[in-house]
Order: C-alpha cells, then structure tokens, then sequence
C-alpha cells in the first residue's frame, strides 16, 4: 500500500502529465491550423489541354504548321529546339521569339520545348532554357542516356548523379521544368522508370521529373508493370505523352544492332509496332484515371511515330498527301479526347 508521500508525488506526476498532455495537445492543434493556413492545396484535376509534338509537322514552317494545328483542333504546340528541329538550338535567342509569336498568332501555346540537353551540354543549355522562360514557356523535355554494356549500372547512375543535379538546378534558376522522356528499350536510362526515380531522389520534383510516355512504359511493362511505374512518378510526373502500339514480328529484318540482344533486329523476332490511338496495347482510360488522381496538370503531347508518309520520323518531305496526313491526326486527336472526356478531363 502507497504511503502519503508516494502517493502525493504520483499524484503530482500525474497532474502535472496531464497538464503537459493537454498543452501539447493545444500546440499541436495551432500547429496545425497555422501549417494548415500555410499550405496551397494542390488544385484538383481539370481539363488538360493536348499539344502536337512539332517533329512530326517539320513539312512545314512552323507558322503554318501551327495554323493547321489549329485547324485539326489542338491547343498547344510541343516546340523541337533541336538539331533539324523548327527551331536550331544555335539560333535559339533569335528564331524561338520569332516561332512561339507564329504559334501565339495561331491562336495556340506552346507549352514546352523539345531538346536534345543532356548534362553535358550545360552552355547551351543555358542558352535554351533562358530563351524559353523568357519567352514565358516553363517546361522542357531533355534526355536520350544511354547505358554503357560493360559497366554495372549503379555505378553508372551514381556517376551520373552530380550532373544531374548541376542541370536541376539550372532548370530552378531559370524557372523551366525539367522532364526527361521516357523511351523504352535494353541501352535506355528511364526505360523502367525506376532508375530515374532512384537518380532523382533528393531533387525538388516541381524542377526536375520525367515526361512520362505511356506508350513505351507499356512496351516495358505491358502486364501491370506501367501501372506500378505511373504511380510512381506521381510527383515527378511533369508531362505525359501519349501513343498506341501492338507487338508483331519484324518481318523484314532490320540494321538495328541492340548491344544485349542483336536478335531484335534479325526478321522474325516481335518488336514494337506503333499504330493509331485505340488499336493496339495501351490502356489509356485507366492510365488517365491515374494521371487524374495525381492531379496531373502538366503538358500532354501526342505523337505519331507509326508510318505517315515521313512525319512519324520529323521528315521535310512527305511521300503522302498532305491531306490524308493531317485527317489521320486529328482522328488520332479525336480519340484522345474521348479518352479524356471519359475522366473529365476534357
């Protein structure tokens, strides 16, 4: 049995606990109301407006290629500052002022540049990215690494890292968002998205994430592999691009020679074979309920890299009518804006 002076000191220890309970109680519930006070809510999914990469509109200036952009029903134009592109990177302070005002005269956006920047083109990303924000243009997408065959890949990424970072924090600096396309394929950084996330942990995601293409994570992940990756990338998903593919044979045979299996090239083996939106692979309803999940509000672009008399590969000449060419993007467009619809996200 406690004596009076236990008692008396368990009975102030008690006191005086819930006396601290009760002001930490109190401070918590402040901290939370002045966090809450201090923190924007991230704004809710809404109507995402659809770009055409310009690569595949090199047939034309790009003044007029905005207007038939405009005409097939797009909103925003994806700018290639690029080597061959619409705009030369060399060129870039000049000529990018000169085709973002054709654009705007359309009536469109543009919504982001397409470059070929990698780590090692630091000066002339500079160039590219101060053009761009000057032109009031806060995305660009950047990449294209490759692994090398004999080397371990940590070691390769870890080597990577420091370079990484210097382009981050360009892209902070000058207030254009980095994002680095996704392709698919045994030599490409990023093909299974988990490379990238592990080489960009650390990196403030609203400078610096992927254009994620839902397309080639299919190709990669066509079981369920791209929904564990799309849900990855939530908050490093800065853009999206959109485009359909089936696996069949490479009938013909090929020059490709993929250092891991130069089989891919030989007639016979099943590659990719890119096709219109809805006839092949991708799931693009349920991706889309993801992206609207995350609250994805980025630049969506659509590509066409299956046969179109030379456009799918950003050719200056077509082997197709003009017409027939520019009809099968805007079905392609079409349906991807019933995908949208469908998510509320048109």
């Amino acid at each position: 049995m406690q004596n009076e002076t236990e008692w008396g000191m368990s009975r102030r220890s008690l006191l005086l606990g819930a006396a601290m309970a009760g002001a930490a109680q109190a401070f918590g519930t402040t901290m939370r109301a002045e966090s809450t006070r201090n923190i924007t809510p991230t704004p809710p999914a809404g109507p995402l407006k659809v770009s055409i990469f310009s690569k595949h509109l090199q047939f034309m200036p790009i003044g007029e290629a905005a207007i038939a952009a405009k005409d097939m029903g797009f909103d925003a134009i994806d700018m290639t500052v690029r080597a061959e592109g619409h705009v030369l990177p060399e060129n870039v302070t000049t000529d990018l002022p000169k085709a973002v005002a054709a654009v705007r005269k359309a009536g469109l956006e543009v919504s982001m540049v397409s470059t070929e920047i990698t780590p090692a083109t630091m000066p002339m990303a500079k160039k590219i990215l101060e053009a761009a924000a000057g032109e009031g243009i806060h995305h660009y997408r950047w990449g294209g690494l490759k692994y090398e065959t004999n080397k371990p890949i940590v070691a390769q990424l870890d080597a990577m890292r420091p370079g990484v970072r210097a382009l981050a924090d360009l892209s902070q600096k000058t207030g254009v968002a980095a994002m680095y396309h996704t392709h698919s394929g045994p030599e490409a950084i990023g093909a299974t998205i988990w490379d990238l996330w592990e080489m960009f942990r650390g990196i403030d995601p609203k400078w610096f994430g992927f254009n994620y293409d839902i397309g080639h994570a299919t190709v990669e992940g066509g079981y369920g592999g791209w929904i564990c990756t799309s849900k990855l990338s939530a908050d490093w998903m800065r853009g999206i691009a959109l485009k359909d593919f089936l696996w069949a044979r490479n009938e013909k045979g090929s020059t490709h020679a993929d250092p891991y299996d130069k089989s891919l090239g030989a007639a016979g083996a099943f590659v990719p074979h890119w096709c219109p939106i809805n006839e092949g692979m991708v799931h693009f309803d349920q991706f889309l309920g993801i992206v609207k999940a995350q609250n994805f509000n980025g630049p969506l672009q659509l590509h066409f890299e299956y046969p179109l008399g030379g456009a799918e590969n950003g050719k200056t000449t077509l082997t197709l009518p003009r017409e027939q060419v520019l009809a099968t993007m805007k079905k392609d467009l079409q349906a991807v804006r019933a995908h949208l619809a469908k998510q509320g996200l048109a």
